[in-house]
């Protein structure tokens, strides 16, 4: 895409500033590293790290019938969502392909956050609208916050530390007079996301920077969320999920609620779910010494190709090659060898257990 047509952050300058390093990402300029993938990695696992997620695209759904109305345009069931709760749900369409990953937040009554994919936001807010009903208000609020996501074992410190304040439970979600907090982040480790009015965003960043120093702080790009979200095998729109690909397959099976009766894909779910999922999304370990896997590469079982990766990378916390790829059902069992073809080279792999990286509390 032409530099002049990507969107930049509101906390653009700050990042130039910090020392960044910005590349295009999802129509985005977005920072990729401060000092360094590796270190910043290390930051996140062992003490806390920032991260401007304004990116991401925030959609509002209000009205008296906004619960019921989310039970049948999402995988999950809204309506179990108390005041303050947050759930992890999937955007389908007929087919039962993934629009979009996203994550509900039940702010009041009648008023509920989607924070979706900075990628699929006009095309989630197109779809949504499409699917429109009486009782239901959607507004795309995307341009009016900034985000930044706060994570690692130290950030729930860092949260009380800065505003006075503990963080809500566990995936739950709090409207403040200053902003929106939310418990949730894409890491694998303890932390918050912070969505707050758009012209506020660079204050609040240099505010938990400077409150953080003490607790070891760094600024962290998208290359470090990356290796971080891969290690604990959370996908990512796009490369893991696909229209292609319907939850079943992904190992997203736990994120959609069947008791609650119709929504959209799932006719086609109920079918794929009665016969198996001919293939399914596997966590893959290099086991020898190799270059990094990395997405599109392609997977061997003796001299017959079975997949391709759809992420890799060299684990900062493991020190080996990681990746996901969508392999045959049958053949993708826990332990399972393989080789992935690197640079014209097959290096051997298996199939483990997800995630790679457990944290330890």
């Amino acid at each position: 895409m032409d530099a002049e047509l990507l969107r930049r952050s509101p906390l653009d300058s700050l990042h130039r500033e910090l020392g960044a390093r910005c590349l295009p990402f999802a129509g985005w300029e977005m920072p990729i590293q401060y000092a360094g993938i590796m270190e910043e990695h290390r930051a996140v696992r062992e003490a806390v790290g920032i991260f401007d997620i304004s990116h991401m695209g925030e959609l509002v759904a209000s009205g008296p019938e906004v619960l019921p109305w989310l039970d049948r345009v999402l995988s999950n069931r809204a309506s179990a969502l108390a005041v303050g709760e947050g759930q992890y749900s999937l955007l389908l369409n007929e087919e039962g392909g993934i629009i979009d990953d996203l994550i509900v937040y039940r702010l009041s009554e009648e008023e509920v956050l989607l924070v979706v994919n900075a990628s699929m936001e006009a095309e989630d807010f197109r779809w949504l609208s499409l699917q429109a009903t009486t009782g239901v208000r959607l507004e795309n609020r995307s341009a009016l916050y900034a985000g930044m996501a706060v994570q690692g074992p130290r950030a729930s410190a860092l949260y009380e530390k800065t505003t006075g304040c503990q963080l809500p439970s566990r995936l739950g979600a709090r409207a403040e007079e200053s902003g929106v907090v939310c418990r949730t982040g894409y890491t694998g480790e303890d932390g918050f996301e912070w969505f707050c009015p758009v012209g506020e965003g660079a204050a609040w960043f240099e505010r938990f920077l400077d409150k953080g120093k003490s607790l070891g702080i760094q600024p962290c790009g998208l290359g470090a969320r990356d290796s971080l979200r891969l290690e604990v095998c959370y996908p990512l729109n796009g490369s893991d999920l696909s229209l292609e690909r319907t939850p079943l397959e992904a190992g997203l099976g736990w994120a959609v609620s069947w008791e609650k009766g119709h929504f959209i894909g799932r006719e086609r779910l109920a079918e794929q779910k009665a016969l198996g999922p001919p293939e399914r999304l596997v966590a893959l370990r290099m086991t020898g010494k190799s270059p990094p896997p990395r997405s599109g590469y392609e997977v061997f079982s003796g001299e017959v190709r079975v997949g391709t990766l759809t992420s890799g990378t060299l684990s900062p916390s493991l020190g080996v090659g990681i990746a996901m790829a969508y392999l045959p059902t049958l053949e993708a069992k826990v332990g399972r060898p393989f080789e992935i073809e690197i640079r014209g080279r097959r290096f051997p792999a298996e199939v483990v257990k997800k995630p790679f990286y457990h944290r330890e509390s």
